[in-house]
């Protein structure tokens, strides 16, 4: 009766995750700037809108030109739900795509899909321009720009309050040094999953940007350069993207399967790491009480990086059980049945 129930509320998938991580809305729904309402136009920004969010899926700059979405990429309405223009400024062609087909697109392409629930990133962004130097806080104009390109990339943005006591502590050397430490204490309070610290410069006209990001163990760092604010919070959140998407990406056939034991479920733990493992072809294997296998398609480092968003902790693996040899057969004594094998040990195995 336990199992039927878990398995009702996995099956409802309404409960969120008990973790950082988020999972993000909109995530197959592009806002492309156009021009005009032009059919060229719209054509146009169609084909960019289908690259943007394949990049958003994939988190591979080659993934747009894969050979497999050569059909798709000739009538991308086929995996298009709803589209139509939003008055701006700027002017957008809203695109919905359908999460279904486009799964299918891409899986049958061989693409690697990167799913909704991802890492929360709190950003701690400096601003230096001629009007003078400023944190960028949540609720602020400056933020705008930040939130339209975390989106756009698939990222789930946070933003500090900026308040005083902050704007003393995110300041340019601390942005862009290579320890943390002097922003960790400041982001408990926002409870995110990675750090990004970004120093962005207007010099001639143009913009630049240093930027720095810290997830667990991973270390990134890079720089970028836009024609205004928004072109340079656009390369960021790309950057950003693009170095986090490997660690987290489902590869078809490239992984091999892994037996991964959960312990401490319960309703809720049970419909969140469905959809946390969702991307990663998860099988049920076996209950016992509170401890859960499934069978996962997945490198052992994807599936740590996937349930540390969950704030899992990793159990040693477990000793093998011996086998006992077979007694020699005795002269008239009835035949005696081999043992079923005894399945393999869950290489990987976690606790709530």
């Amino acid at each position: 009766m336990r199992f039927c129930k878990l398995l009702f509320v996995g099956c409802l998938s309404v409960v969120s995750l008990a973790s950082h991580a988020e999972n993000l809305k909109g995530l197959y729904q592009v806002r492309q700037p156009v021009s005009s309402q032009a059919p060229e136009e719209r054509d146009r920004a169609t084909q960019a809108a289908l690259d943007t969010l394949v990049l958003r899926l994939t988190g591979d700059p080659k993934a747009p030109q894969n050979p497999g979405l050569a059909a798709v990429r000739k009538d991308p309405q086929q995996i298009i739900s709803q589209f139509g223009f939003d008055a701006g400024p700027p002017e957008v062609l809203k695109v919905d795509f359908d999460p279904s087909s486009t799964e299918q697109a891409l899986r049958r392409a061989g693409l690697s899909l990167w799913g909704a629930s991802r890492p929360s990133i709190l950003s701690w962004w400096l601003n230096d321009s001629t009007e003078g130097s400023s944190l960028v806080g949540d609720g602020q104009a400056a933020a705008a720009p930040l939130r339209t390109a975390a989106q756009h990339r698939g990222l789930p943005l946070r933003l500090p309050l900026a308040d005083l006591s902050e704007q003393l502590v995110a300041t340019a050397p601390a942005l862009e040094g290579v320890d943390p430490a002097p922003l960790r204490g400041a982001s408990e309070r926002y409870n995110a999953d990675a750090l990004l610290a970004v120093h962005a410069r207007e010099e001639g006209g143009q913009w630049q940007a240093k930027w720095r990001l810290w997830l667990g163990d991973q270390k990134e760092a890079g720089s970028v350069q836009g024609a205004d604010q928004a072109a340079v919070a656009d390369a960021v959140m790309l950057a950003v993207a693009e170095r986090l998407a490997p660690r987290f990406v489902a590869k078809p056939g490239a992984s091999g399967q892994q037996a991964l034991e959960v312990q401490g479920m319960n309703l809720e733990h049970y419909a969140a790491l469905l959809r946390l493992l969702e991307p990663f072809g998860v099988r049920l294997q076996s209950v016992d009480g509170d401890r859960i296998v499934y069978r996962v398609n997945g490198s052992a480092d994807q599936m740590r990086a996937q349930l540390s968003l969950a704030k899992l902790q990793e159990l040693p693996a477990e000793a093998p059980v011996p086998v006992a040899a077979p007694q020699p057969a005795v002269a008239g004594a009835a035949p005696v049945a081999a043992p079923a094998p005894t399945p393999a040990a869950p290489s990987l195995r976690f606790r709530w």
